[in-house]
């Protein structure tokens, strides 16, 4: 499961989801249920309209086939090989346009009613100058009046009193899961433990953690309004007890 380090690109990422990662991805079945894609779906066909929509990280298709198949025309950019690889064994998966790069710096050909990265993708990008550039790049690939989605998590510090650094989210007798934060940096490792036969194996991502006004600077800067932000998927109205968002950003 080791990362594997992409050549060239101005951002020089790792491909954290090479290999078995990509592999047995869509072992995850809970986030290909229907009460969870389906959601996500019907938003983003309804703002793409009758244009054409371009997701970043578009991994193995779990939101990309099936609003493919509402009529969108779908387009993606992916940083993993192994991930696209997977996207395209899928009915329908090697007839999406996929370029491969990373989503702050690559480009797609042509314009695009509507640009997502769902799932908190965005924390993949580790420095605020990428995350800043991320938004750029989704700004440069969109029509006039077009919209970027972003769904990602709000940061969990709440739960971090003073001295400690590591958050659990997830205790089982053969897996723990924990997130460990930096609060200066706003650096983040997710930190994977599960148990196999005898032993255990271990597996750390990096993220950046980002909050919702930061956000809203990025799309500033990239020429992009906020239109919209709800809790969830089904327009849940905002809250500070929100524990992650879905925001929609229009280009002027």
């Amino acid at each position: 499961m080791g990362a594997r380090p992409l050549p060239g690109g101005s951002l020089a990422l790792t491909d954290w989801f090479a290999g078995e990662v990509a592999a047995r991805y869509d072992d995850a079945r809970g986030i290909f249920a229907p009460e969870v894609v389906d959601p996500v779906v019907d938003l983003l066909a309804e703002l793409a309209g009758g244009g054409g929509a371009l997701e970043l990280a578009i991994g193995t298709g779990r939101i990309a086939l099936p609003l493919a198949a509402r009529g969108v025309r779908v387009a993606g950019i992916e940083l993993s090989p192994d991930m696209a690889a997977e996207l395209r064994r899928k009915p329908g998966g090697d007839e999406l346009e996929v370029v491969l790069g990373d989503m702050a710096t690559t480009r797609a050909a042509g314009a695009f009613r509507l640009v997502y990265l769902v799932f908190n993708t965005i924390n993949n990008l580790t420095s605020q100058d990428a995350q800043v550039a991320c938004f750029a790049n989704a700004a440069a690939h969109l029509e006039p009046g077009g919209f970027f989605v972003v769904e990602v998590g709000v940061p969990d510090l709440r739960r971090l009193p003073p001295g400690q650094t590591a958050v659990p989210f997830r205790v089982d007798a053969d897996r723990l899961g924990l997130d460990t934060y930096d609060v200066v940096t706003q650096e983040m490792w997710s930190h994977h433990h599960w148990r196999d036969g005898d032993g255990w194996r271990a597996r750390a991502i990096p993220f950046r953690y980002v909050w919702p006004s930061e956000l809203d600077l990025m799309a500033r800067l990239a020429g992009l309004r906020l239109r919209d932000r709800w809790a969830g998927w089904r327009r849940e109205p905002f809250t500070a007890e929100s524990s992650g968002h879905v925001s929609v950003w229009e280009k002027a």
